[in-house]
């Protein structure tokens, strides 16, 4: 990095802000994606900003030097997403961490972009509100992340997105401008709708430097349930059969034979491991109509082949159902050092085909995907366990990965539903979307960013 443009830097958040040592700044060269970087993409330097007019001039000076910026919060994107390219500008987010105000007559909240998912939740909470979208990572996850990816979770069933919970947003553009779209209404219909352009532009367009969000009433109870299935199709059947009945669970998560076994081991919470697949069940509200929604659940399991059904009675046994959730990705570390965890989403009506694809590609490249997800919305999160040091299975893995967006997009879905396109997924934009579409979105890129300096190789190739 150029030594005036660091002494600039230096002089806008002051020196306890910079990395720029060798092995620091190489610390901020990875993600939670798999993909892997070249030894020339290292960043320049990282850059702590602790409000915004200093991610403006920071902003304002990679805009006149042409200096790409990636945008970083936690790190958790697994689509590549926070990757660093050569001699870049790492933006990190995480020191800007307040919660401004939690506004309970109007419920919503304003907070800056490095506050955690759940201490949002926790704090809300206290005051009987409640923030839904909740990512697998939300107890290490900034909500400027969650913003910036559209990030989801097993709540998005019955709750939506997080696109469904903001109301407005404080953004510093490229050239350094700082805008504010939305309001601190419930209802705005006033212009262009920026708010929800900004909502999963995955830092390509502009900084989100300040958060408004809706809260709703906190739930007065939950209840959860585990249905076991002896195979699959049963499960997945079972997820279509559930979401045509009218009834809308809280939660739908699905776990095939291979994350049941390695839960199990890992976590013993007592699932059955000769099971071929369970569903983790929850409703939620009034108290007095969960037990009437759980036994019409349990009807329609049973009615499509659940060998067993176990109601959570207790808030132990609900946290242990939770916990066992929470634990299936870092379960899968026991197979093998390398998953790739893919978000492929369908219908629900076309669940069942997509978990029989799944299986069908996995046995012609002769890979292990397992399959974990959010049933209740289509978003299958079909998992690889393998070894990125084996170069031959990486390469059928790839072409497995191919199989199934071309699987996806045949059944009506979409080649990602909450982890975003980032540089992982960026080479199928071509293939989810025609060329107008796709010059569409690249012509708002360039409206907002002609330099092309924020986050440049994600979301598109070039």
């Amino acid at each position: 990095m150029d030594k005036r443009v660091l002494a600039y830097l230096e002089q806008y958040v002051g020196k306890n802000n910079l990395l720029t040592t060798l092995e620091k700044r190489f610390s901020y060269t990875y993600d939670a994606s798999p993909l892997k970087l070249a030894v020339a993409d290292l960043p320049g330097v990282v850059v702590f900003p602790e409000n915004t007019e200093q991610v403006s001039k920071v902003l304002r000076l990679a805009n006149e030097k042409k200096i790409p910026v990636i945008v970083r919060g936690a790190g958790t994107n697994v689509s590549g997403g926070a990757l660093s390219i050569e001699d870049c500008i790492v933006l990190c987010l995480n020191r800007m961490n307040r919660i401004i105000e939690l506004d309970q007559k109007n419920s919503l909240a304003i907070v800056e972009p490095g506050v955690i998912n759940g201490e949002l939740q926790r704090e809300a909470a206290k005051l009987g509100l409640f923030y839904p979208p909740d990512p697998q990572s939300s107890e290490f996850s900034t909500i400027g992340g969650n913003v910036a990816e559209n990030a989801g979770g097993p709540r998005c069933v019955k709750y939506g997105v997080t696109r469904d919970y903001i109301l407005g947003l404080e953004v510093v553009l490229p050239n350094g401008d700082i805008i504010n779209t939305g309001a601190k209404t419930i209802k705005n219909v006033t212009g262009y709708d920026l708010t929800r352009l900004f909502v999963g532009s995955e830092g390509t367009l502009g900084v989100i430097t300040k958060i408004i969000l809706k809260l709703i009433p906190k739930p007065e109870a939950t209840k959860l349930a585990l249905a076991v299935f002896p195979t699959m199709e049963a499960a997945a059947d079972t997820v279509a059969r559930i979401s045509a009945s009218g009834i809308v669970p809280a939660m739908m998560e699905f776990l095939d034979n291979i994350y049941i076994r390695n839960i199990e081991e890992y976590a013993h919470v007592g699932f059955p491991k000769d099971a071929g697949a369970v569903l983790i069940l929850a409703v939620d509200g009034d108290e007095e109509i969960l037990d009437k929604s759980l036994q019409r659940i349990a009807e329609i399991c049973r009615a499509a082949g659940a060998m067993q059904i176990q109601v959570a009675h207790t808030t132990k046994e609900n946290n242990e159902l939770m916990r066992a959730r929470q634990a299936a990705f870092a379960s899968m570390s026991r197979l093998n050092p390398t998953i790739i965890g893919e978000d492929f989403t369908v219908p629900r009506s076309n669940i069942p085909k997509m978990v029989a694809k799944i299986q069908e590609i996995a046995q012609k490249h002769g890979v292990i995907i397992a399959t974990v997800g959010h049933a209740g919305d289509g978003n299958l999160h079909a998992t690889f366990s393998c070894d990125e040091r084996n170069e031959d299975e990486m390469k059928r893995v790839e072409a497995a990965i191919d199989d199934l967006v071309d699987a996806t997009l045949a059944l009506d879905g979409v080649i990602s539903g909450e982890h975003g396109i980032g540089r992982f997924k960026a080479k199928y934009m071509e293939k989810q979307f025609d060329p107008a579409q796709l010059a569409l979105m690249k012509s708002i890129k360039n409206l907002f960013d002609p330099n092309n300096i924020l986050n440049p190789g994600v979301m598109f190739k070039e």
